[in-house]
């Protein structure tokens, strides 16, 4: 397949993750948008401003990739955590409304890049070199491991099976999203027809951890501590 087909395939399932989160923002009230998420320090509020700046951020590298023109995912190395510590002060129609819209735009955007872009070359928020596909790539992490964080009835199972085959590229983009540092692992997620998706993770003779697709994105992610996996399974680094 070439970056283009890839990338429309990608893009299909960003906007069902993104109807996902409409849906669930819908049904939340005043005191349920203000109430802790599953991230320590961060009320729902939080984390639903940071996922709508997160779409208008990873917009602004489409247009990097789009046209070659310098365009950071946000104005500051502060611009990030200033936007969602304001962000979290608004009101719950507020916040849905961006949720949803900031949502629309990244879609709308992504389907009008011609299809050599989609290979073109910006640069994520560490410096780190990107093609268009790969910020589509990271809006499918941010859309589906964000909705477990939302601690509002999804967990990783649940999350795993909205991403369909999209589940190998969000694990892909967990690991690559560590750099350097990651131990030496063969890491095996088996789903429940017995299919087989595997990484390879660091450098050495690798340990062989596996569990359900659920535990093992739990596990890459940071939020689970691999007590439900097999094989001995070494400590990650802190997850970014």
């Amino acid at each position: 397949m070439t970056a283009a087909e890839r990338a429309h395939a990608l893009l299909e399932r960003v906007r069902a993750l993104h109807d996902e989160w409409a849906r669930v923002v819908r049904a939340l009230d005043e005191d349920a948008v203000h109430a802790p998420s599953a991230l320590s320090g961060w009320t729902r509020a939080h984390l639903l401003s940071h996922v709508a700046r997160n779409a208008d951020g990873l917009g602004n590298l489409l247009n990097w990739a789009k046209t070659g023109v310098e365009t950071p995912m946000y104005a500051t190395a502060t611009a990030r955590d200033a936007g969602i510590e304001a962000g979290a002060d608004r009101s719950a129609a507020v916040i849905i409304a961006d949720v949803v819209d900031s949502g629309e735009r990244f879609t709308d955007l992504a389907a009008s890049l011609p299809d050599e872009a989609w290979a073109g070359a910006a640069r994520d928020r560490q410096g780190r070199p990107v093609t268009g596909e790969e910020v589509l790539r990271k809006r499918l992490a941010e859309t589906s491991i964000h909705l477990v964080d939302l601690d509002f009835g999804y967990d990783f199972d649940r999350v795993s099976g909205l991403l369909g085959r999209e589940f190998e590229v969000v694990v892909s983009s967990a690991i690559a999203s560590y750099g350097e540092g990651l131990p030496a692992v063969l890491l095996v997620a088996v789903d429940g027809d017995g299919t087989r998706h595997e990484w390879r993770m660091g450098e050495g003779d690798p340990a062989k951890v596996t569990g359900t697709p659920g535990a093992v994105l739990a596990w890459i992610t940071g939020r689970g501590d691999g007590s439900t996996l097999d094989g001995e399974v070494p400590p990650l680094p802190h997850w970014l």
